[in-house]
């Protein structure tokens, strides 16, 4: 009756509350039906019983995440699920240290004039984790009432949790994700771990977890991917991302797009940091879509798609090729036995090497300098060896198709020779996907298509706290407590990583 009387008068509210709630509830409804296929496929079609772990986590992650967003939501009713999740309450084992903390009222003083005394407390325990230690943060909210006259009761009202009446405190739940994205624990291995303390709990209930701070961690994910995206000068890559196709031993190919900026190696003013997006695709049009709003050099490998950038009506994107993938090409002929020809290109892109290792760390003015003064030469010999070469060489010889390739891409190989900001290769944002593929290798694939995404933007939050030499957990835990606490959604730039500050 309550929920019925709240509802507004106004038609066209009703119908923003009943598309809102059809909205999440077509998206849960998809990921249920995906989890149950996952779940109660035929037996000929279930998987490696660890790797349907990783598919079921992914999928309730995302569950989760989805419920937190309609409890967040005011024109969405909070969904139950069918069975009620375990809240694993009293069960922390009593070996585990505790750690008391008594909050007081301001003033146990009554209105009457007289003291108040306590008359009794609520108590409650959250597991807490300090790495390599578990520990049980005991809060205790002591009642006061005077006994001069009924002046009521006071007690401090109970601290906002990540978890509403859950025992992980932030800190606890910031272990888990930084575990699973940066440690490349899955959950279910988690898990494992915490038994052999005595702490028993379900995969479901790590993912549930993960899913709620994914959902409110979001907002610092876009605010970070919007910073970046007002730079001049970005790194841009894309690697592969299997997903499952839940119930079936096959996988997908979804893809991880890598949106980087590192403007150390000449002086700039704006942090580091990495954006990582979960596509379906490896369409350039995705690329485009990640891009949005972005203007200025974007240094790029060799993939056509990003060619679709150079389309746009305002002609605002310059591509900048990457010259160690052009040295690849050339290596891979290298080894292939005697190559002249090959060896003889090495060595000049060795030299320009050795020119942006001497220059490094100085301002654009005095790399542009260097380059122009050394670096150019070495390039218009380059170029005349080229031509001269691609002239002598059968164009379907592997030295050709390397020949080929170089020629293909000259522009945007060229481009670091008239502005000191841009590198000579990609390399800075291949770097940041080192971390991808090394999870991927131990998960093998996603669950999911929204366990993707949510893998994307944790792994934008770790990677970009370890560009700025700062620990992910303290990070992640200091700004997982400050969004419980109210931190405002205008100042969500001072939870970005390269803000951090202890005291946040």
């Amino acid at each position: 009756m309550n929920a019925v009387a709240n509802l507004p008068d106004d038609i066209d509210a009703l119908k923003a509350i009943i598309l809102a709630q059809q909205e999440q509830n077509a998206r849960l409804e998809a990921l249920v039906a995906a989890f149950k296929q996952a779940m109660f496929g035929r037996k000929s079609e279930k998987i490696d019983p660890d790797q349907f772990e990783l598919a079921l986590e992914d999928i309730e992650t995302a569950i989760a995440q989805v419920e937190a967003e309609g409890e967040a939501n005011p024109l969405v009713t909070p969904t139950q699920t069918a069975t009620p999740r375990k809240a694993n309450r009293g069960s922390l084992p009593r070996h585990l240290p505790r750690i008391e903390e008594v909050i007081e009222p301001e003033s146990t003083l009554c209105d009457c004039g007289c003291e108040r005394h306590v008359i009794g407390e609520d108590e409650s325990e959250r597991l807490d984790i300090v790495p390599a230690q578990f520990r049980v943060i005991v809060t205790r909210r002591p009642k006061y009432a005077c006994r001069s006259c009924e002046g009521g009761i006071v007690q401090t009202p109970a601290p906002a949790h990540l978890i509403p009446g859950g025992m992980p405190t932030e800190a606890t739940v910031a272990h888990v994700i930084v575990s699973k994205y940066a440690d490349h624990l899955p959950l279910y291995r988690q898990a494992q771990i915490y038994s052999r303390q005595g702490i028993d709990l379900d995969r479901s209930t790590l993912a549930a977890w993960v899913g709620r701070a994914a959902f409110e961690l979001t907002p610092v994910y876009e605010a970070l991917l919007a910073n970046l995206k007002r730079s001049s000068k970005l790194f841009m890559d894309e690697t592969t991302a299997p997903v499952l196709d839940p119930g079936r031993r096959k996988t997908k190919t979804g893809y991880f797009w890598a949106l980087a900026r590192d403007d150390r190696p000449w002086g700039g003013d704006d942090p580091p940091g990495v954006a990582f997006t979960y596509a379906p695709g490896r369409s350039g049009q995705y690329a485009e879509d990640i891009l949005d709003g972005f203007s200025g050099a974007l240094q790029v490998d060799g993939y056509a798609g990003y060619n679709r950038l150079l389309k746009r009506p305002a002609q605002d994107v310059e591509l900048a090729y990457c010259w160690a993938h052009a040295r690849r090409k050339l290596h891979e002929v290298a080894q292939t036995g005697t190559t002249p020809i090959a060896d003889e290109g090495l060595k000049q892109i060795a030299n320009l090497y050795r020119i942006e290792k001497e220059s490094r760390g100085q301002n654009p003015e005095a790399r542009l300098a260097a380059r122009q003064e050394r670096s150019k030469p070495i390039i218009d010999d380059f170029e005349t060896w080229l031509t001269t070469h691609r002239a002598r060489v059968s164009a379907k010889s592997p030295l050709g198709e390397a020949l080929k390739y170089i020629a293909k891409y000259w522009d945007g190989l060229t481009l670091f020779l008239t502005d000191g900001r841009i590198e000579i290769d990609n390399n800075a944002v291949e770097r940041t996907i080192r971390p991808i593929a090394l999870n991927r290798k131990n998960a093998l694939f996603a669950g999911h298509d929204a366990g993707a995404q949510n893998w994307a933007m944790l792994a934008t939050l770790i990677e970009t706290c370890k560009l700025n030499a700062i620990d992910p957990h303290a990070w992640m835990s200091n700004t997982l407590t400050a969004i419980v606490n109210g931190h405002k959604q205008s100042r969500i730039g001072e939870l970005l990583p390269w803000n951090y500050d202890q005291a946040v």
